[in-house]
């Protein structure tokens, strides 16, 4: 079983975690722990930091790649062979994508935050 990792770089701007079951807000926490299945297979790793996950620098917010930016997420991941494939593809992963990370279901990420900095970090 995979190692849940003892801290995780956040953005300072990135919004607070909510609640289990509360909406998505763009923490990012979740993906910053460890891929989700899709994230896997576009990672290519089950541990640590979702290769997919991207900033958005506009809303102050964490995203799917797969959802946000498909073109890039794929040209990243696919091998050079299959290049020509990345297009057609995009916008299919791009609907698909939304349900297969349970997009707009609510948090279901159970990490307890403790800040490693600041004024409510651990002395």
């Amino acid at each position: 079983m995979p190692k849940t990792p003892d801290h995780i770089l956040i953005l300072a701007q990135a919004p607070a975690k909510p609640a289990i079951g509360a909406p998505c807000n763009g923490c990012g926490v979740c993906c910053l722990l460890e891929p989700c299945p899709l994230g896997v297979v576009l990672s290519g790793t089950r541990q640590g930091r979702c290769h997919a996950l991207r900033w958005d620098e506009g809303a102050l917010m964490y995203r799917c790649g797969a959802i946000t930016q498909p073109l890039e997420v794929l040209a990243q991941r696919m091998p050079q062979w299959l290049r020509w494939a990345v297009s057609p593809l995009a916008s299919v992963l791009a609907v698909l994508a939304v349900r297969w990370v349970a997009a707009g279901k609510g948090c279901d990420c159970d990490a307890e935050l403790k800040p490693t900095s600041g004024p409510d970090a651990p002395r």
